[in-house]
């Protein structure tokens, strides 16, 4: 009795449809290409969107706001596109979040820029009223300035807050070998014919250009997606 049971049970599971494989979340992957630029996303998604950004730009900061939960949502999370980040720093503290934002590595990055743009108002606001002392900083090179405006600013220990330590910020900031991607990236973009600020948008290696809001993004991702 108990043998013909376990032999109509396994026979159960050979019969039994498999179950699906949960779908994969696209939006928890991400990777550091050759040049330096982060992506989120499946990297075989059927359109690839590159965002120039600015981390002191406040129609960047906007944008944000509006446009990554949908963004992430609906063709990131899926896999259905992929999300490309390229600095176009326009001043020292914004080169300033940017080292510390790309500090951790690409999948960090994607989950602190939010929190960068959200406080954007805070942080340079900090860093005006720092200004304001006049504190000697004409001259100085970079891997003595950058660390002074990271306290300055409070994004140091904005970041140390989201698991950064003191010395890793240190590192990031002082550092030559990011800060020099991130510049040349920076240059690249600036330079580009018809680059109109950011941000800027390109799909599937298109220049769209600067964009009113998610409305339009989501009308041409949609459209690229045909």
């Amino acid at each position: 009795m108990i043998r013909r049971l376990l032999l109509a049970f396994f026979a159960l599971l050979l019969t039994a449809p498999a179950m699906a494989a949960p779908p994969v979340d696209w939006s928890k992957v991400a990777v550091r290409k050759p040049d330096g630029a982060f992506v989120q996303g499946n990297p075989n998604a059927k359109v690839k969107l590159v965002e120039y950004l600015s981390f002191t730009c406040p129609h960047c900061a906007h944008f944000e706001h509006e446009a990554i939960a949908p963004l992430t949502e609906k063709y990131i999370r899926t896999g259905l596109v992929s999300y490309e980040v390229r600095q176009a720093i326009r001043d020292a503290y914004d080169l300033t979040a940017t080292l510390l934002a790309r500090c951790a590595g690409p999948r960090p990055f994607f989950a602190a820029a939010p929190a960068v743009f959200a406080t954007q108002e805070h942080w340079m606001g900090q860093t005006q009223r720092w200004l304001d002392t006049k504190p000697a900083v004409d001259g100085l090179p970079p891997e003595q300035l950058l660390p002074k405006l990271g306290q300055a600013t409070g994004l140091t220990k904005m970041f140390i807050g989201r698991g950064l330590n003191a010395k890793q910020a240190q590192i990031c900031l002082a550092g030559a070998a990011d800060r020099n991607v991130v510049v040349a990236q920076a240059d690249q973009a600036w330079k580009m014919p018809g680059f109109q600020g950011t941000p800027t948008f390109a799909i599937e290696g298109r220049m769209i250009g600067t964009l009113g809001g998610w409305a339009e993004l989501d009308a041409q991702l949609t459209q690229a997606l045909k």
